[in-house]
């Protein structure tokens, strides 16, 4: 076991990195342009066409996955944050 392991805390992030994020939310095209948005606010020059997206097995919900270059957990709280201030939002992992 590793020292973190031991300790019962989870392994720290090593930034900058490439780090995914993905969000959930109602299928529009206003919950599309507040995550794109929202990540150019913060990670200015992702890659977007590199971005999955998911719709639900009843198409009402779709998964966006975005993977950005993380500078620290400022930014990713950050992004969190400002993700979730849209009622289109459902979920951010």
């Amino acid at each position: 076991m590793s020292q973190a392991d031991q300790s019962g805390e989870p392994p720290k992030i090593e930034f900058p990195c490439d780090y995914p994020i993905k969000v959930m939310g109602n299928k529009c095209e206003e919950f599309r342009s507040h995550v794109l948005v929202v990540m150019e606010h913060h990670a200015p020059g992702f890659d977007e066409l590199a971005i999955t997206m998911r719709d639900s097995s009843k198409g009402k919900y779709q998964s966006l996955t975005v993977t950005i270059t993380a500078t620290g957990e400022e930014q990713l709280q950050a992004i969190f944050v400002e993700l979730k201030s849209s009622s289109l939002v459902k979920m951010v992992l």
